[in-house]
């Protein structure tokens, strides 16, 4: 017979397998996306993605949409605006910089998120830290890689991410199991259309069907995954988990786009995990 204790360790090590999963499904799926993003356009990449994410899920989830209060309705809206403003950013930022150095930046959203939520005095070290070792990425030994607008459109998706993590919490509140992801994806996919349009004539009915697939690895698993870790686990043992997530991205950039890193990138992108880390466990 399983016991409190016995059920809740099951309940966090499956809640730390779905987090694990999320993280590497978005990665590699960026990573594979670098194709379609050459042939097709990041905002057109990202368009397609999450019309084919909020397609499957509305199917499945069927959400009840004529029956949401105006509440909902304001939630369900700015989470699928950030969303898409992080998803446009993200792939537009990984078209020009390396796929490690776009992901460090991105993460300094959520590692902002987390050092204000636990008020600022000497906690400010943790972005120190992780500004740092973004330094450190963007400087492979002989000068300074990627571009400005690559930095800029990472530093647009940092902010997304941000907010995503803080609309996510309350949309998981104001709706009952995956309805308030289902329309926020609608939404999501709303906000970028006019983006994706800019890129539709680049666009083949093979690529059309190709993106679906992408779309399961990003933006859709994950953020399945996600919801349903976070009520297996904690919010802290999910940030420290999620704090991963850069190195994931060096990895998966140097697994699939054949972007090596050198030594002072490594020690970046572990300055990055070790700021968030901190800056999560601290907080506790």
């Amino acid at each position: 017979m399983d016991t409190p204790l016995s059920t809740g360790t099951a309940a966090a090590l499956t809640g730390g397998l779905m987090c694990l999963l999320s993280m590497s499904s978005v990665q590699f799926g960026s990573a594979f996306s670098a194709p379609a993003i050459a042939a097709y356009g990041p905002f057109g990449t990202t368009w397609l993605r999450l019309i084919w994410a909020a397609a499957l899920l509305a199917i499945v989830v069927r959400p009840p949409v004529l029956r949401y209060s105006r509440a909902q309705w304001q939630t369900a809206g700015l989470l699928g605006a950030s969303m898409a403003g992080m998803t446009l950013c993200f792939f537009a930022a990984i078209e020009r910089i390396p796929l490690g150095l776009a992901v460090a930046i991105d993460f300094l959203g959520p590692l902002a998120v987390a050092t204000f939520a636990f008020g600022l005095g000497w906690r400010l070290v943790w972005p120190l830290i992780a500004g740092a070792g973004v330094l450190l990425l963007a400087h492979d030994g002989n000068g300074w890689i990627g571009d400005p607008a690559g930095i800029l459109f990472a530093f647009g998706a940092a902010t997304g991410w941000g907010l995503y993590i803080v609309l996510m919490k309350k949309a998981g509140n104001a709706f009952e199991g995956l309805q308030g992801l289902s329309m926020s994806l609608i939404v999501a996919a709303i906000v970028a259309t006019p983006f994706g349009l800019l890129d539709v004539q680049r666009m083949t009915v093979e690529g059309v069907v190709a993106v679906a697939g992408l779309a399961l690895l990003v933006p859709l698993i994950p953020y399945a995954l996600e919801m349903i870790a976070l009520r297996r686990m904690s919010t802290s043992s999910f940030g420290i988990l999620m704090s991963l997530e850069p190195a994931i991205g060096a990895i998966a950039g140097f697994l699939v786009l054949s972007q090596p890193m050198t030594a002072l990138q490594i020690a970046g992108t572990v300055l990055v995990v070790a700021a968030s880390a901190g800056a999560t466990t601290t907080g506790r």
